[in-house]
């Protein structure tokens, strides 16, 4: 289509030689101009009212989160550490895979609000959990009470397995750094929290 609309234009909108006035002009028209300048501004404007709005409400903590888990992201997995209850569960070491099935499984309950600290030692990785609609880059140097390690979201209602990826280019087995993220009912989470409880590696 843009082919045949640029052959379009350079067959029937060629200048003639004996045409040489110039096609009808809208520089200086002050309406057409204010239009030009106004329109724009104005989408930006709503588009920033709505980003800012809406990046504020999705940074809350709630500072009570049923469920935290600290997400170390590194070349080339994850390692997932839970803590409900004050209790501490032993990590989940993931090495790089070719199916997010057979990598590292972070146990979450359905319809809880969870807490996720993000840590990276190495490059900028980033948590994504596309069913969760929200992704997080994971960056080092980041101090510990930074607010920008943190987020916290309510799992889904329906129990599954869902896939996770590392969204960010991190190097060369970044397409393998895959994982995945277990939802399950709250008695079988109580069931797998009493299996894996110890102390923290």
């Amino acid at each position: 289509m843009v082919i045949a609309l640029i052959v379009w234009a350079c067959i029937f909108h060629t200048k003639r030689r004996a045409k040489a006035e110039l096609p009808p002009q809208v520089r200086y028209n002050l309406p057409i101009e204010m239009l030009y300048t106004l329109v724009p501004l104005v989408m930006v404007s709503v588009f920033f009212f709505f980003t800012a709005r809406d990046s504020r409400d999705l940074e809350v903590l709630s500072g009570a989160p049923d469920v935290k888990v600290k997400v170390e992201a590194f070349q080339w997995s994850w390692r997932f550490t839970t803590t409900v209850d004050g209790k501490t569960l032993k990590p989940v070491v993931g090495q790089p895979v070719s199916d997010y099935t057979a990598g590292p499984q972070l146990v979450l309950p359905v319809g809880k609000k969870i807490e996720f600290e993000l840590e990276s030692p190495d490059v900028i990785h980033s948590f994504w959990v596309p069913e969760f609609l929200f992704k997080r880059d994971v960056i080092p140097g980041i101090p510990e009470n930074n607010k920008g390690r943190k987020f916290e979201i309510t799992t889904l209602d329906k129990p599954g397995t869902y896939a996770g990826r590392c969204a960010e280019l991190c190097g060369v087995d970044h397409s393998r750094m895959l994982f995945n993220v277990k939802l399950v009912k709250q008695a079988e989470f109580d069931q797998y929290i009493a299996t894996q409880a110890g102390s923290a590696q």
